[in-house]
């Protein structure tokens, strides 16, 4: 049992003074992150939002007499044999939506070598299919995972409760700093939702390694089981710096998902080694690719440092052409 001591004395004003700027700071993050997003649902995404994620569904809402003109398709055989008149089933387009934010937490997202780290370009994406869900009165609900799920907020509507999930993401200390992405989506085929639009957020670090075919099989088929059930948009973030080291020969490295538990160690960064390193790296990312296309998942890549709305508005805008046809 841990007691605390005696004669342990209060923060020091210093301390306190810290505190209270980080809390500044994190506001200020999340006041940014809402006015740049809103600008973007408002301006850009606001009219797609609805062509490219309603109407997914149909409901069945009542049973009336035919008339003439109405589609024989739709006529319900087992209430004209019981009633000796032909009726036809009505149903009514699903209009409420629920959008679940899968999204990493892992220590890999600390990784930033441009204006801000993988973490807050994940909390501006989720921010705007939260805010473009909002504004269309569904629910948004949040997912957050390691090596295993670590946060669940239920699906609810309104702002405040978009910003407190924005702020779930920007803050949470993970428990664990390794990455499983298969446990958000497991998890996600076990709540038993209805159909839901599903964006999975992450960087996808080791999801399909060349070198653990189980690992890979347990991903692909955790992808395959919400595809089944749900609308699946997966987007991964990326930084400059992890897709190509520069070549500076002996170097200290320290992995952000073994932080502290012996993750440091001493690399050749000779150029024959930073161009197999970048070979690996190209190599997983189209394996992925790859097992993205094979499941006819939409998805999109987004590197901090480039600008990151626009690869949204072409999504938005590519996914609404492709649902006209």
């Amino acid at each position: 049992m841990v007691r605390p001591s005696a004669d342990k004395s209060p923060p020091s004003r210093s301390d306190a003074e810290a505190a209270k700027e980080r809390t500044t700071q994190l506001l200020r993050e999340i006041r940014r992150i809402e006015i740049q997003t809103s600008r973007l649902v408002n301006q850009h995404l606001a009219g797609s939002y609805q062509s490219v994620f309603k109407g997914q569904g149909v409901a069945f809402s009542e049973v009336r007499a035919y008339t003439p003109g109405d589609d024989v398709r739709a006529i319900d055989w087992n209430v004209t044999a019981r009633t000796g008149e032909p009726h036809v089933k009505l149903f009514t387009e699903e209009r409420e939506l629920t959008v679940m934010l899968v999204v990493d937490m892992s220590g890999s997202l600390d990784l930033g070598s441009r204006d801000y780290d993988k973490r807050q370009l994940v909390a501006r994406l989720a921010a705007t299919f939260a805010f473009s869900a909002i504004r269309n009165n569904d629910r948004v609900g949040l997912i957050g995972f390691t090596d295993t799920v670590e946060v669940f907020v239920p699906p609810r509507s309104g702002r405040k409760h978009v910003l407190a999930v924005v702020q779930q993401v920007l803050t949470h200390v993970p428990q664990s700093r390794a990455t499983r992405v298969a446990s958000g989506l497991e998890y996600l085929a076990r709540l038993g939702q209805r159909h839901t639009v599903a964006i999975l957020i992450s960087d996808f670090v080791d999801v399909v390694p060349d070198d653990s075919p189980d690992a890979a099989r347990a991903f692909e088929h955790a992808l395959k089981m919400v595809r089944r059930r749900h609308d699946l948009i997966p987007i991964r973030v990326e930084d400059p710096l992890e897709l190509e080291l520069p070549a500076l020969g002996l170097v200290a490295l320290e992995d952000l998902e073994l932080l502290g538990l012996g993750g440091d160690s001493f690399l050749d960064l000779s150029p024959g080694r930073a161009k197999n390193y970048r070979q690996r790296v190209e190599g997983e990312r189209a394996r992925l690719d790859q097992l993205l296309r094979k499941l006819s998942l939409d998805s999109m890549s987004i590197r901090c440092g480039d600008n990151w709305q626009q690869p949204l508005v072409n999504f938005f805008a590519r996914r609404a052409r492709r649902m006209r046809r």
